[in-house]
């Protein structure tokens, strides 16, 4: 498992340079059938990134460009009237494929983001008062401009809390933009990239990830962290149970994709700042907790 991983790796930064942190993060991600939202000014590679990520592993893709105007049925579909049949005939939207690209889904008013909720969580979308199931594996990649960008909308807690991962990009280090100016767009890399896995390979992934081993002492290690946070003054909220789920799930993902079969508690701690930083508020001014600062308050919980 490790070397496919690696393998992987290697393939997606081919065309995503210098980024082999957010490469295995994203991918963490994905194999533990959670969602991902990328925050990052624009012109980063978050959308170049959805796109090789749906390329190497064979899955069907589309992006939906979000807008302020934009409908709930634009994502989800619309049943139009034909005069021929004289029926309504459902016309499937983008949601209906294997990896969606909501890019600058913060554009988009909380109605339309509100509309992947039940998509994101139960895998499948109620529309017309029918239940309609999505293609798996389902993986959602949205993006987000910071806040201070005119033109934008907060995502509400419940849209944030269907993200296993918050992760951002940030600016290639001096080496990888000198080779990134020198290859010049990477379109033509991109149609060059080879596939590695099929969608039965990533299911089959994602179910032996479920199985991965967590002891006693280690449950107790994620409860010990979720108690810190909901009893220490520093966050207005502590961190719920499904954040508890969210945690142990990404630190399953990346125990297997590190080719062992049981967790320990570095896969936990290297996980718990993407997985929970956008679940926790600080007390002070309410804003999303500083990643430094998450990882100094890990020092101060026991590790087993």
């Amino acid at each position: 498992m490790k070397q496919q991983f690696d393998t992987l790796v290697s393939q997606i930064g081919r065309v995503i340079l210098g980024k082999e942190k957010q490469i295995r993060l994203a991918l963490t991600c994905l194999f533990a059938q959670g969602h991902l939202l990328i925050e990052d000014l624009p012109g980063i590679g978050k959308t170049t990134l959805a796109k090789v990520l749906s390329r190497c592993l064979g899955l069907n893709f589309r992006r939906v460009q979000c807008t302020s105007d934009m409908l709930p049925g634009d994502i989800l579909g619309n049943s139009i009237f034909e005069q021929k049949t004289g029926t309504f005939v459902f016309h499937p939207g983008p949601i209906f494929t294997q990896v969606l690209l909501a890019d600058e889904i913060n554009r988009a008013t909380p109605k339309t983001q509100s509309a992947l909720l039940e998509a994101m969580e139960e895998r499948q979308v109620t529309v017309e008062g029918e239940t309609r199931m999505l293609d798996l594996p389902f993986f959602v990649i949205a993006t987000q401009n910071p806040l201070e960008q005119s033109g934008t909308f907060s995502l509400p807690e419940s849209q944030m809390d269907r993200f296993l991962m918050r992760i951002s990009m940030g600016y290639p280090d001096r080496k990888a933009e000198k080779q990134l100016l020198m290859q010049g767009e990477t379109r033509d890399a991109l149609d060059r990239l080879a596939c590695c896995l099929e969608p039965e390979d990533v299911q089959r992934i994602q179910a032996e990830i479920v199985g991965v081993h967590a002891s006693d002492a280690l449950l107790d290690y994620v409860q010990d962290l979720i108690d810190f946070t909901r009893n220490t003054p520093d966050f207005s909220v502590g961190l719920s149970p499904r954040a508890g789920l969210a945690l142990l799930r990404a630190a399953r993902s990346r125990a297997c994709l590190s080719g062992r079969d049981h967790v320990i508690p570095e896969d936990v701690q290297m996980v718990f700042p993407w997985v929970c930083g956008h679940r926790l508020r600080s007390r002070e001014d309410l804003l999303e907790f500083p990643m430094d600062r998450l990882t100094t308050m890990m020092m101060k919980v026991a590790v087993p």
